[in-house]
């Protein structure tokens, strides 16, 4: 048995913003990246390598808030996050403030995989990317027009639904192999009109990631600031291994109950070592797929589709 969930971010998607014309291409997007991530769980490639698969191409499609197309800051500037975690060993490696690395994924799991570390920053994770051989780019690849319009409405003060729905996009995955073990990956623009080097929980490993093979691997996307206060990742994990209860019951008591209580908004994606995989979410709606070698497959935007 074997399967991959991914997701492009959860909020606030007014059925008005989106045409059917958009629809269609965040569906393409989705499945695009879904199926890259299965074929390599297909032919027997690992969790780890699906889960950055998947990463890697939504972060290449600019329809999302990560690498080419991620939102943009106050100044105008990208700044990206990106982290990734192995459920077999517990290893993980995060990577956030990047300006010029094309996919963070990738140098997150170079971080992992290369570097006695979890987490490097801003200058100093990109000095690592030069010494591992990782091609930087202009800052100026990742902005698209419809970002730089998205920025100047907020500065503007217009926060309407057509800006809502072009804010979202954080993206992840999460995967069982043919072995047994599971992994978890997210990489995301963070939020617009960010400042200050904001820090969302995307990189953070137990609050947008993590992985164990002892529980669940779990992915996240919404209201950065609730998700690391409530160590959503983490939390929905430990449920499933500490508390015993089943990943749906676990992701429904995170995401419906504790973080709405808070007033977080968001959702997760969630797998565990039966290939179980949950995809919940409190908010009008969020990008989701996942496809099982029992043959199912699916991808969604909102609640019912």
């Amino acid at each position: 048995m074997y399967a991959i969930a991914i997701h492009g971010g959860a909020g606030t998607l007014a059925r008005s913003a989106m045409t059917p014309e958009r629809e269609t291409a965040y569906r393409a997007g989705l499945a695009t990246a879904l199926d890259a991530g299965y074929a390599v769980l297909a032919r027997g490639g690992s969790s780890l390598d699906a889960v950055a698969t998947a990463v890697r191409i939504l972060e290449d499609d600019p329809l999302f808030n990560a690498g080419r197309g991620a939102v943009l800051a106050h100044d105008g500037s990208v700044e990206l996050d990106a982290s990734i975690m192995d459920g077999k060993q517990l290893r993980a490696g995060a990577v956030t403030g990047l300006r010029h690395v094309k996919n963070p994924i990738d140098l997150a799991r170079l971080v992992m995989d290369k570097s006695p570390h979890v987490m490097l920053v801003a200058a100093g994770a990109e000095e690592f990317a030069l010494a591992s051989g990782v091609a930087l780019v202009p800052n100026e690849y990742f902005k698209t027009e419809a970002r730089r319009a998205q920025l100047e409405r907020v500065l503007t003060g217009d926060t309407g639904p057509a800006h809502d729905l072009s804010a979202l996009g954080t993206v992840g995955a999460v995967a069982l192999d043919e072995k047994g073990n599971l992994a978890a990956a997210t990489s995301t623009g963070g939020m617009t009109n960010k400042r200050y080097g904001r820090v969302g929980d995307s990189p953070i490993i137990g609050a947008g990631t993590y992985a164990d093979n002892a529980s669940c691997a779990v992915s996240a996307t919404g209201d950065g600031e609730y998700f690391i206060r409530a160590a959503v990742a983490h939390d929905i994990c430990a449920r499933v291994a500490y508390a015993r209860v089943g990943l749906a019951k676990a992701v429904e008591q995170v995401v419906q109950d504790r973080l709405k209580s808070m007033g977080g908004e968001g959702g997760v994606i969630a797998i565990d070592t039966t290939g179980t995989v949950v995809m919940d979410f409190n908010s009008e709606g969020m990008f989701r797929g996942t496809r099982s070698s029992n043959g199912g497959r699916e991808i969604a935007i909102y609640r019912n589709r």
